[in-house]
C-alpha cells in the first residue's frame, strides 16, 4: 500500500472507529461487534506503525497509556471551577430564589435549568482547533493538576471535534457530523427545545464535566477483586478520583471511566440549556436528566426532583442530588460568586443515607417480653429523609463490639432504609475522659427495683422471674384500668382468660377481638362478649393524657401524663421529643425523661403504636380551656431583671403557653432581656417574629 493509499485508509478507519466509540460509549448502543471494532483498531495500528508520520494526536490509537509521570503539573484555570451551595428543602430553594430576585434588575427569573448532580471527579477538558490537548482537575477551583495522559484513555471523550460545527436556526439539524445529528435526534426524543440562534465554535474550546464509574462497571471490578482474594473498592466516586490521580496512566486505562459533561465554558451560550444541546451535538455524553422549568412551573420542578429521588437507584451512575441553575447565563454570571459558590445555582441534596451525630445517652428499654434493649439517644439528624433521634444498640455484645460511649460521634445509617443503626464510632472525635459503657451498672441505675439475668447462650438480659405472659397481663390490665382508658369488662380474670385462650398476644390484639370467638370462652356469653367489644371500640379515641397513662411508661403516672399532653399536644410530638424538650417540663427530671426516651426508642413499642394507629386508635388533642396563653409559643433569651429565666418560663407555662428553645415560624414572640442570644434575635427578625421587652412581658403575664 502506498502512503497516499494508506492515508485515505487511515482516515476512513478513524472515522468508523470514532463512530463506533461514540455509539458504544456515549449512546450506549452498538453498531458492530466488539471483536469487529478491535479488528479495525488493529489494522489502524499496523498502518500507523508502517507510516508513523501519519499519526495524529486525535487518532484512536493515541488513547493508549503513556509512560508513568514523576508528578502532576499545576495548572491555573482561566475561569474558576466553582462548588455549589447545598440546599435540603423546597423552602430553602424558594429562599434562594427570593435572594436572587432582589439582586436582578426587574426582580424576575424566567427559567430554571436542572441537571442531576454527578458523584465523581470534576475535570476540565481543553481543545485547540478541535483537538483534545489538556485535562485539568478542579483542585481548589483556582489551580488544578494536569491529568491529560490519564483522561486521554477515557473512551467516551472525543479526541477531536469539528471546530467548524454550526447549529442551524430552526432546522433542528446539527452540521455535517452524523454523530452530531444523532445527538440532536436523541435530544429531540428527550423533548429538548431546539436552539434558535446560529453558533460557530472558536479555535479554543473548554468543556467541563464529571469523571465517574457506572454502577455495573464498579460491581464488575469488585467481583474481580473478590475472585483474586483482594480488598474490594469502597465506592465508585473514590475509585474514579483515585484512578485519575495515579501517576501511571496504565491504571486509568484499566478502569472503566466515563466523562459526563455539564458545562461548555467556551464558546459562550445564552442559556445553560443551549450549552447542553451543543455539548451533545459535539459528541459529549451528558446525564440526559437535564430539564428546563418556567418560573410558573416551580411545583412541577419540585415534583421532578422528588420523582428522581425515588428512581435514582435505578440510574446507571450514583447521584446525591439535583443542580438547579438560573437558565439565562447572562443573569447567572451577573449575580457573581460568594466565596467559592455562585449565587445563580444551588445543589438540592437528596436525603442522606448516612450521617454523623453525637450519642447523648444510652438508655435501656424493657420490652413486653422482659428483654432489656439498649438504645442510643442521639442529637437529631436527618437520614434518608427522616429525622433520627435514637438508634437500637441491640444488646451488650453489640455495644462492646462498637465500643459506643456517651459523648461519641457516630455514623448513622438506616438498615433496610427503615431502622436507624450505628455503623461506626469516630474514635478520633471522642471527648477526653469517656469510659466504656457498663451495661450491668446501667441496669442497676435505671431499674434499681428489678433484677436481671442473662441466660446461658443468649445475648439479651431479661427481667428475672418475669414471664412474657405475666408482663403482658399486667400491661393490658393497666391499659384498661380507670386511670388509663377505663375499658369496662377488662378486669384481671377476663384478661387472663383472653391471653390463655391465645386471642390476645399484644395490646393491639384487643382491637382485633371477634365477638363470636370471645363468647365461646368460659367466662363469657353473647351479651358480655358484645359489651366487651363495644367498650374496647369506644376506647379508640381517648384523651391524649389518658392514652399516655395507658402505655404504662415507667415513672409516668396520671399527673405526668397530663403535663406531657399539655406540653406536646399530640402523640407524634411526644414520640419525637428530645431529652431537652422533656426536661423543660417542671415535674419531669432526668430519671423520668430517661424512662420516657427509652420507651419511645424501643422498636417494639413504636411498632405497637403503629399497629394501634392502623386499627383506628387515635388519641385526641386535649383543649386546656380557661388559660389565656393556650396555643401560643414563646422563647426567652437574655437576662431578665425581675426574675430568672426558668421562673419566667414557668409563669408562661402556667398560663397555658408553650416555651421552646428554638425560633420557628410557629413562635408567637421572642422575649428579649439583656445580652440576648444573637442567633435567636437574627432568626426572629428573618422570620418576622414579634420581639417583646421585659416590661411588655410583665404586662403579658399579669
Amino acid at each position: 500500500m502506498t502512503k497516499v493509499e494508506a492515508e485515505k485508509r487511515i482516515l476512513k478507519l478513524r472515522e468508523l472507529i470514532n463512530d463506533y466509540r461514540y455509539h458504544y460509549h456515549v449512546l450506549d448502543e452498538s453498531i458492530m461487534s466488539e471483536a469487529a471494532a478491535d479488528s479495525l483498531k488493529h489494522e489502524l495500528s499496523l498502518l500507523e506503525n508502517e507510516f508513523p508520520d501519519l499519526i495524529t494526536p486525535d487518532s484512536p490509537t493515541q488513547r493508549v497509556a503513556g509512560k508513568p509521570l514523576d508528578k502532576f503539573t499545576k495548572v491555573t484555570h482561566e475561569k474558576r471551577m466553582i462548588s455549589l451551595a447545598d440546599v435540603f428543602s423546597e423552602e430553602e430553594v424558594r429562599d434562594w430564589i427570593t435572594r436572587n430576585e432582589k439582586l436582578i434588575p426587574g426582580g424576575k427569573i424566567d427559567e430554571f435549568f436542572t441537571d442531576i448532580k454527578m458523584d465523581g471527579l470534576a475535570c476540565s477538558l481543553k481543545y485547540h482547533d478541535g483537538i483534545f490537548v489538556q485535562a485539568v482537575t478542579r483542585g481548589d477551583g483556582l489551580v488544578g493538576e494536569d491529568v491529560t495522559l490519564n483522561v486521554k484513555t477515557i473512551e467516551n471523550i472525543p479526541l477531536k471535534i469539528n471546530s467548524e460545527f454550526q447549529l442551524n436556526s430552526g432546522a433542528g439539524s446539527a452540521g455535517p457530523s452524523p454523530r452530531a445529528a444523532g445527538a440532536r435526534t436523541r435530544a429531540a426524543a428527550l423533548r429538548i427545545p431546539s436552539i434558535s440562534t446560529e453558533t460557530s465554535l472558536p479555535s479554543e474550546i473548554e468543556v467541563r464535566g464529571e469523571i465517574v464509574i457506572f454502577k455495573k462497571d464498579f460491581e464488575h471490578l469488585n467481583e474481580i477483586q473478590r475472585k483474586k482474594g483482594e480488598p474490594e473498592f469502597a465506592n465508585p466516586r473514590n475509585l474514579a478520583a483515585g484512578s485519575i490521580r495515579q501517576l501511571d496512566p496504565k491504571i486509568a486505562a484499566s478502569r472503566p471511566l466515563k466523562f459526563i459533561a455539564y458545562d461548555l465554558v467556551t464558546p459562550d451560550s445564552n442559556t445553560w440549556h443551549n450549552a447542553y444541546e451543543m455539548l451533545r451535538a459535539l459528541g459529549f455524553q451528558t446525564s440526559n436528566e437535564d430539564r428546563v422549568f418556567k418560573y410558573s412551573e416551580l411545583k412541577k420542578m419540585f415534583q421532578y426532583i422528588h420523582d428522581l429521588d425515588e428512581y435514582r437507584k435505578g440510574l446507571k451512575f450514583n447521584t446525591d442530588g439535583m443542580v438547579i441553575k438560573i437558565n439565562d447565563r447572562s443573569v447567572y454570571d451577573s449575580l457573581g460568586i460568594v466565596g467559592k459558590t455562585p449565587r445563580g445555582a444551588v445543589a438540592f441534596k437528596f436525603p442522606a443515607e448516612e450521617s454523623t451525630t453525637v450519642v447523648r445517652d444510652i438508655v435501656i428499654s424493657i420490652g413486653r417480653t422482659g428483654a432489656a434493649t439498649p438504645v442510643a439517644i442521639l442529637d437529631p439528624v436527618s437520614v434518608a429523609g427522616t429525622t433520627v433521634r435514637h438508634a437500637s444498640l441491640h444488646n451488650a455484645d453489640e455495644i462492646a463490639r462498637l465500643d459506643v460511649r456517651i459523648g461519641d460521634t457516630v455514623i448513622i445509617y438506616k438498615a433496610g432504609d427503615i431502622i436507624p443503626q450505628i455503623k461506626e464510632v469516630l474514635v478520633s472525635l471522642r471527648p477526653e475522659g469517656t469510659k466504656p459503657f457498663d451495661y450491668e451498672d446501667a441496669l442497676k441505675h435505671q431499674y434499681p427495683e428489678l433484677e436481671f439475668e442473662r441466660p446461658d447462650g443468649e445475648v439479651v438480659y431479661r427481667v428475672k422471674g418475669e414471664s412474657s405472659d405475666l408482663i403482658l397481663k399486667r400491661a393490658i390490665e393497666y391499659y384498661a384500668s380507670k386511670p388509663a382508658l377505663n375499658i369496662d369488662g377488662l378486669g384481671e380474670k377476663n384478661v387472663v382468660a383472653l391471653i390463655n385462650a391465645g386471642l390476645v398476644k399484644s395490646i393491639a390484639d384487643l382491637y382485633r377481638l371477634d365477638e363470636i370467638r370471645v363468647a365461646k370462652l368460659e367466662r363469657f356469653g353473647e351479651i358480655s362478649a358484645h359489651n366487651l367489644i363495644t367498650a374496647i371500640n369506644n376506647s379508640k379515641t381517648p384523651a391524649l393524657a389518658k392514652f399516655i397513662t395507658a402505655l404504662g411508661i415507667r415513672h409516668v403516672g396520671a399527673q405526668t401524663a397530663v403535663s406531657l399532653a399539655r406540653e406536646f399536644k399530640t402523640l407524634d410530638n411526644l414520640v419525637n421529643a428530645t431529652e431537652d424538650d422533656l426536661l423543660k417540663i417542671s415535674d419531669i427530671g432526668e430519671v423520668v425523661a430517661e424512662s420516657i426516651l427509652a420507651w419511645f426508642s424501643d422498636e417494639d413499642n413504636l411498632g405497637l403504636l403503629a399497629e394501634l394507629k392502623e386499627l383506628g386508635v387515635v388519641p385526641l388533642e386535649e383543649k386546656f380551656t380557661g388559660l389565656p396563653l393556650v396555643g401560643k409559643s414563646y422563647i426567652v433569651t437574655g437576662t431578665l431583671s425581675s426574675m430568672g429565666r426558668e421562673e419566667a418560663e414557668d409563669k408562661l407555662r402556667a398560663l397555658g403557653a408553650t416555651v421552646t428553645s428554638s425560633v420557628t415560624k410557629n413562635t408567637t414572640a421572642l422575649i428579649v432581656g439583656e445580652k440576648p442570644g444573637k442567633s435567636k434575635t437574627d432568626k426572629a427578625e428573618k422570620l418576622g417574629i414579634t420581639t417583646i421587652n421585659e416590661d411588655e412581658f410583665l404586662k403579658l403575664i399579669n
